[in-house]
């Protein structure tokens, strides 16, 4: 049983990524989160949606995930939590006209739980009368207004990866600055992170599936890591655009635009014997990656040398049995290339349930996005990495 528990307060179209990637990490960390939206009940969903900044005035908007919901909102009791997460987006806007969500925020704060709050969910804070008057917070710029009027002692954001730590209260701009929200709400939970520091490649690819990079990428570096992402197939411009996969009503999943990563690197223009392990993250990239000389050489040169190797989701092993280097390993990935797999040489291992994890040696394998917390559980100590409370 988790030691810690915090409550993620949602609504429908909330930022994905500010939900989804703080919910998933603090479970990976052996936090238990409960999320719970104003009129919903558990196993209720909340519409979400993807914010990007893509050069205009204002972000763009794209519909995101379906977030399950594991708590129902009726019966939340403040006093048995440790902390509170509000997530941004849209949702805060309304959500901070709602007596009962203002009501809930105002007891977190006055029992004196640990509060985390990102981009436009700074509107429920200053909502709550006098809970950020003579507070230092950060915001997503157009919220400064609201949080001047309620008193709040603004801090301007220099990147959208800032964040601003007053005592209990733990803000950041977007979802850029999860890496340090999280590790400092870790902290303030009572959590200690222990552990060598560790240099991992993220090898992506366009339309690579955003939960199965955002999360590990971001949870990693909130652990103290150093992550760089590298796109063999990047003609010079190096971001990538991601996709999001979700079973709807179909016989497979539909895919929809994502957020666009930044990927500092060129795969020729780095040291790849730097790097401790190696992750694969990918979807309809593979099939061309797997035709890529310097893609398999790379593969092959982390599993000669015994370094951590971990892929997930179904199109990863593209790579995989194009190397031919996991032959006699037992693995599993998406049922969509359970073919591959099997005719590569490895053992298969069914993902049931689809968040399924297998750990063979230095190898790491998953299903598909709702794994990340098993994986993120399964890696840490592979690392030489502790976190307790």
């Amino acid at each position: 049983m988790a030691s810690k528990r915090v409550l993620l307060l949602c609504g429908d179209f909330m930022e994905d990524y500010e939900a989804m990637v703080p919910f998933q990490a603090l479970q990976a960390f052996g936090v238990a989160v409960d999320a719970v939206c104003p009129g919903k009940k558990a196993n209720d969903v909340c519409r979400t949606a993807v914010h990007v900044l893509s050069g205009a005035q204002t972000y763009t908007e794209t519909v995101g995930h379906n977030f399950a919901l594991n708590a129902t909102f009726d019966e939340v009791n403040a006093a048995s939590y440790d902390g509170l997460l509000l997530p941004g987006g849209r949702a805060p806007e309304y959500l901070a006209h709602i007596p009962s969500v203002v009501e809930l925020v105002t007891k977190f704060v006055s029992l004196g739980k640990q509060i985390a709050s990102i981009c436009h969910g700074q509107l429920i804070l200053a909502a709550a009368s006098g809970v950020v008057k003579g507070r230092k917070c950060t915001a997503f710029p157009p919220v400064k207004p609201v949080l001047i009027a309620a008193g709040a002692h603004w801090v301007e954001p220099e990147t959208m990866a800032t964040t601003v730590v007053d005592g209990n209260l733990i803000t950041a701009a977007t979802y850029d600055g999860h890496p340090e929200l999280i590790h400092h709400f870790v902290e303030a939970l009572g959590g200690q992170i222990n552990g060598p520091d560790k240099k991992i490649l993220f090898i992506c690819g366009d339309y690579m599936e955003k939960y199965e990079v955002k999360v590990p990428f971001q949870s990693l570096q909130a652990l103290g890591c150093h992550v760089d992402a590298v796109c063999p197939l990047s003609m010079g411009d190096c971001t990538g655009p991601t996709a999001f996969h979700y079973l709807e009503w179909s016989q497979t999943y539909s895919a929809k635009p994502g957020c666009i990563i930044s990927l500092p690197e060129a795969v020729n223009d780095f040291d790849h014997r730097g790097y401790d392990p190696y992750m694969s993250r990918q979807r309809r990239t593979t099939v061309w990656m797997a035709l890529s000389e310097s893609v398999i050489d790379l593969v092959k040169y982390f599993s000669s040398c015994k370094k951590l190797v971990t892929q997930i989701q179904c199109h990863v092993c593209h790579i995989s049995a194009a190397s031919n280097v996991f032959k006699g390993r037992k693995c599993t990935a998406g049922m969509a290339v359970k073919l591959y797999v099997v005719l590569s040489g490895t053992t298969w291992l069914e993902p049931d349930p689809i968040s399924r994890w297998f750990t063979d040696g230095n190898l790491v394998t998953g299903g598909a996005w709702p794994g990340p917390p098993e994986f993120i559980f399964q890696l840490i100590p592979l690392l030489g990495i502790q976190v307790f409370f």
